[in-house]
């Protein structure tokens, strides 16, 4: 990992309240200590108390050079086990967390035996704290923790408005093939079409709350000293040959989830990995009694929400294909309802499928049997997917996993889309498609190519090493010119 810096610089890291942000910042923030620097990581008050639940206090147990603190988010009181809308803790953190995120770097400068803050590492859509740090007269670094061209899909939203493609005129244009769009213009992106975009586009209010807060967040990254990406060179490479011209100070890191692997087994501890909810290991020795690569892994992510019809077209779709299958299924996972499935479906599938709230991710997605992720398209869950070598089935959600579903069924070439109105049929088709058909070995080819190359970037010598060596240089330069 190199050599550890002598003066123990102080960065304050402060990671999105949301489960896929807080775990590759967490991850991060996991080898910059192990590099010397002094951590103090912020979570807010809502997730500090899930955490504790979750996980119980070890997970927040501070430990030499490696802290915690919270900060209120702001956001009206609600069901304390609910994962929060990302929308409101856009807008509320906006307007409610400057001044206690102020108070709180002034107190860490204030307090004795720990070092002065040197820097300020916040999440691309914290740009808050670019006003913070300016005010304190701190450095302040971006960890965008979505893929690169999320993020250059964002920068595109006021070209959007310029050229009147957005807001849409109206919600016909949904349906009557208008989506397909082709977007030729996009620096460093191919095969893009306006449905492709993040979910924000579909709307037809220009002052759209959420349209408008991706756009500025996304422009305010470009004010900060440096954005860090959880992403490699090979992955996406003519996307950030593109925002380097934009912004040159770019380190590409990723993917963390296999960065960490070099710690240490004291330092790389699970204790401090921020899950939200309680994780069933169980399903581990489960997939060990099914045959390599015949089970389909279902998870949809942290925040993803779908109707009740949706659930049992799913549902079906996986009964149909004949196919073993572990389903993860939070039970807020349908909108104003608990998540329950038809008896018919449990009776029918009790033999080959298994159904937990959550699991640890990364180890299913690395076990031999699973043969495909029928997934969001989540970041996280994207690069996870990679570092198992396993083909996608993709059904985005929100935000910016239209952009990587669309990444992933052309440019990676490793995933086929699901309609966004869930039909049984399809479902099935799909999956039997990755599971049964040639155009799925192809798929599970590539995606063993992708992991190969995902391990080639962090090992030694590697362009994620070599960046992740370089932003320790450049957190140092900045943090002592800073004080």
């Amino acid at each position: 990992m190199g050599s550890i810096v002598s003066e123990n610089p102080h960065l304050v890291c402060i990671p999105f309240p949301a489960q896929g942000h807080v775990n590759p910042f967490m991850q991060m923030a996991k080898l910059l200590h192990a590099r010397g620097f002094f951590i103090t990581f912020v979570y807010t008050e809502f997730n500090h108390s899930r955490l504790l639940r979750s996980k119980g206090p070890e997970a927040v147990k501070n430990s030499p050079g490696f802290r915690f603190e919270t900060i209120p988010d702001g956001v009206p009181p609600s069901n304390p086990d609910a994962t929060q809308s990302v929308t409101e803790l856009l807008y509320y953190t906006q307007k409610h967390s400057v001044a206690p995120l102020r108070d709180l770097i002034k107190r860490l400068n204030a307090t004795e035996g720990i070092p002065p803050v040197g820097c300020i590492i916040s999440d691309g859509i914290m740009c808050f704290s670019i006003k913070v740090a300016r005010e304190l007269k701190i450095p302040e670094v971006q960890f965008w923790t979505a893929s690169t061209c999320g993020l250059m899909a964002y920068l595109q939203f006021g070209d959007l408005v310029q050229k009147g493609i957005y807001p849409l005129k109206d919600e016909s244009l949904l349906t009557n093939g208008y989506m397909k769009t082709p977007l030729e213009w996009i620096p460093g992106m191919k095969h893009m079409r306006l449905k492709d975009m993040p979910s924000f586009v579909r709307s037809t209010d220009p002052k759209d709350i959420a349209f408008n807060r991706w756009l500025e967040e996304a422009q305010d990254n470009l004010k900060s000293d440096a954005i860090v990406i959880n992403t490699f060179e090979d992955f996406e490479s003519e996307v950030l040959e593109a925002l380097a011209s934009m912004f040159p100070n770019i380190y590409s890191i990723g993917p963390l989830s296999l960065q960490v692997k070099s710690l240490p087994k004291n330092i790389d501890s699970d204790a401090k990995m921020p899950s939200l909810w309680k994780e069933n290991t169980e399903c581990l020795a489960w997939l060990d009694k099914q045959k390599p690569d015949s089970t389909v892994y279902i998870n949809f992510g942290s925040i993803a929400m779908m109707t009740e019809d949706n659930l049992k077209e799913f549902a079906w779709g996986l009964a149909n294909s004949g196919h073993p299958f572990l389903w993860i299924l939070r039970n807020d996972v349908v909108q104003g309802s608990s998540a329950v499935l038809p008896l018919e479906f449990l009776e029918e599938t009790k033999d080959r499928g298994l159904i937990v709230n959550w699991v640890p991710q990364e180890k299913v997605l690395k076990h031999p049997s699973v043969g495909a992720f029928l997934t969001h398209s989540g970041w996280n869950s994207t690069l996870e997917g990679i570092c198992g070598g396993v083909p996608m089935i993709c059904w985005p959600f929100f935000a910016e996993q239209q952009v990587n579903c669309r990444y992933a069924c052309t440019t990676w070439g490793i995933g086929l889309e699901i309609n966004s109105v869930v039909k049984r049929e399809e479902v099935c088709r799909l999956v039997k498609e990755m599971m049964e058909e040639e155009t799925g070995k192809i798929m599970r080819k590539k995606a063993k190519e992708w992991k190969r190359k995902a391990d080639e970037a962090v090992g030694e010598g590697g362009s994620a090493c070599k960046d992740f060596n370089h932003l320790v240089m450049e957190l140092q330069r900045l943090s002592f010119n800073g004080r």
